[in-house]
């Protein structure tokens, strides 16, 4: 995979913290964003690092319908009240398949199909992300021992078979309401996302 481009740095002021911001252009013309904040180079645990995948609706529309809004907020609060920490920010709507298939699988779901089978019928896999961009970001930043901030165990593969070192999986359950229970109850049977007691162990 060519190596994502970086393009600016630039302060960015949050009700968190104020995390320095570096914009990437990858080889498909998409932009993402990591957001550091402290020495990531210190002593001590490693950084914690979020890899968020942007979600329009949940993120900028205070949707219910997924959890990543709550991911969102509750990630940058935990990198805040930690000092230090990364969250990086990819343009992979709707698991991979773009902002308007999903709103094509809102409306299987809407018609009874879940997260997975609507993402089946629509010919896509359930998740379609890549992560080997994630890996180059923060290879380019300096880090390759990290603690990840996750409740998706094929993420924390993706990277570490890329060879980043993951010394920690960190739970990051916030948002449970009755719009998306059954969305995340699918995550967690059919994708085997570590979400309640599954993430406890």
């Amino acid at each position: 995979m060519p190596l994502p481009k970086l393009i600016a740095t630039a302060k960015l002021p949050t009700p968190f913290a104020v995390f320095t911001m570096r914009a990437y252009r990858s080889a498909d013309g998409k932009e993402h964003l990591a957001l550091t904040l402290g020495d990531l180079a210190a002593e001590g645990p490693p950084p914690l690092v979020r890899v968020h995948s942007e979600c329009l609706t949940g993120d900028a529309l205070f949707s219910l319908r997924c959890d990543c809004g709550f991911q969102l907020n509750a990630a940058l609060e935990k990198i805040a009240s930690e000092r230090r920490g990364v969250l990086l920010y990819l343009r992979q709507e709707g698991r991979g398949i773009g902002l308007a298939n999903k709103v094509r699988a809102y409306a299987l779901q809407d018609q009874g199909a879940d997260t997975v089978d609507a993402n089946h019928q629509l010919g896509f896999p359930a998740d379609d992300r890549d992560y080997g961009l994630a890996v180059a970001m923060l290879r380019d930043i300096g880090l390759c021992r990290i603690r990840l901030m996750t409740n998706n165990p094929a993420k924390l593969d993706a990277l570490v078979r890329d060879g980043v070192e993951v010394t920690e999986r960190v739970a990051i359950e916030r948002g449970r309401n009755p719009y998306n229970a059954e969305y995340l109850d699918t995550k967690m049977t059919r994708m085997g996302h570590l979400i309640g007691a599954r993430g406890e162990s």
